[in-house]
């Protein structure tokens, strides 16, 4: 069979993915969800022209070392009562509406003040010191797009909006299944035949982080029956996507693949021209998404960061799907690609005000210090030269 593209394959993927369904949320429980709808503004921020600075409301008939009479104060949530005359000012404090009739707000250090009577030697222009009405938005605005994450500043935005719950996008529900006879959960006695089952957990975390919720369904042996019985499970369990980790390629043991198919898959595409990775499977079981993920560690996980990921992000309705890729310039030499896309685990830094980045010196797909280590990858396409030391090469932050 021939190998896809990482871009072919990513395509397949994503194309005709709906997205889940809108629920409405309380404020305070919606940050990291994302919106399901455009989120417009029940009311004008601010509602009023507001004084932005301590100091007095002026009129436009104030003149340099004119006295003024103090009238009165304004204070946030205070407003003066009544609108300003020639000749008076308004002792006002930040957030204090401005009194109708004043024009701009002159400072209190440049205040000469006796009694209940201010001066200033030179006034500031009109408009000074003063937050206009609406000026950060205006009723019926749209505030937040459709799409959006919520992150701190988009749910300080919401709330200043007046809005108290929130459509949401459900979160994708992701069951993960490890899969092989050598596995053991962590924290349990292992012998020297068995391995720590370590990609459930990673992975999870992978899922949280792109919007989705993670459910675990334990370690299946390698058995064609009990691999297709949490399959179905995890099917009933109403998922979104399954994954299964491991027995994805052509072995004896190998039962990822029929599993899906037993189930009724609709094969979409298997082994894509990258490394780590190169056994990836996807399908679709009527509506859920079948996901088979190479078994080492590293493979599940940047396999994991290129296709879980970025259908979680469609699922949930997102613009911002696929990874970002950036330019850093290399600190060691790199010999020329082959036919499949390379991953290369690797640390980035800033050195003399540019990024730098160095390749991990092990490239294995079984080394989790290596990717615990590193904080980017370098993407290596198909068919690269060799590049030098000192050459920009692209990467992707992880």
């Amino acid at each position: 069979m021939a190998l896809i593209s990482v871009d072919d394959a990513q395509a397949t993927l994503l194309a005709g993915v709906v997205p889940t369904e809108t629920e409405w949320v309380d404020l305070s429980a919606a940050g990291g969800r994302t919106l399901a709808a455009d989120l417009v503004a029940l009311r004008t921020q601010p509602p009023a022209d507001l004084s932005s600075m301590d100091g007095y409301a002026l009129g436009r008939e104030a003149t340099p070392d004119g006295w003024l009479a103090v009238v009165g104060e304004a204070a946030a949530g205070h407003g003066f009562g009544r609108p300003l005359s020639p000749g008076e000012a308004v002792r006002i404090f930040t957030g204090a509406p401005v009194p109708e009739g004043a024009d701009r707000v002159a400072v209190q250090e440049d205040a000469e003040r006796q009694g209940e009577r201010v001066r200033f030697a030179d006034l500031p222009p009109a408009g000074a010191n003063i937050r206009r009405q609406g000026i950060d938005f205006t009723e019926g605005e749209t505030g937040l797009a459709n799409g959006t994450v919520l992150g701190f500043g988009a749910l300080g935005l919401a709330a200043a909006m007046n809005h108290a719950c929130l459509p949401v996008r459900r979160r994708p529900r992701v069951v993960l299944i490890a899969s092989g006879d050598e596995l053991v959960a962590p924290g349990m006695a292992t012998l020297s035949h068995q391995t720590v089952a370590s990609s459930t957990v990673a992975l999870a975390k992978l899922v949280h982080d792109a919007g989705g919720e993670a459910v675990d369904l334990g370690i299946a042996p390698d058995d064609l029956a009990a691999l297709r019985s949490r399959i179905r499970s995890a099917m009933t369990d109403g998922a979104d996507i399954v994954v299964v980790m491991g027995g994805v390629s052509v072995g004896d043991h190998d039962h990822t693949r029929p599993a899906f198919a037993a189930e009724g898959m609709e094969p979409g595409f298997w082994k894509i021209a990258m490394r780590p990775g190169k056994p990836l499977m996807h399908g679709r079981i009527g509506r859920v998404h079948a996901l088979g993920l190479p078994g080492n560690p590293v493979s599940t996980l940047i396999t994991g960061l290129m296709f879980l990921a970025p259908l979680i992000k469609a699922m949930l309705g997102r613009a911002d799907v696929l990874p970002v890729s950036e330019t850093a310039v290399l600190t060691a030499p790199l010999g020329p690609n082959d036919v499949r896309r390379d991953f290369l685990r690797a640390r980035l830094a800033v050195e003399a005000g540019r990024l730098v980045v160095t390749p991990a010196t092990s490239q294995d797909s079984s080394l989790l210090s290596k990717i615990a280590a590193a904080n980017a990858l370098i993407v290596r396409r198909e068919f690269a030269t060799a590049a030098d030391a000192g050459e920009e090469v692209e990467i992707l932050r992880i």
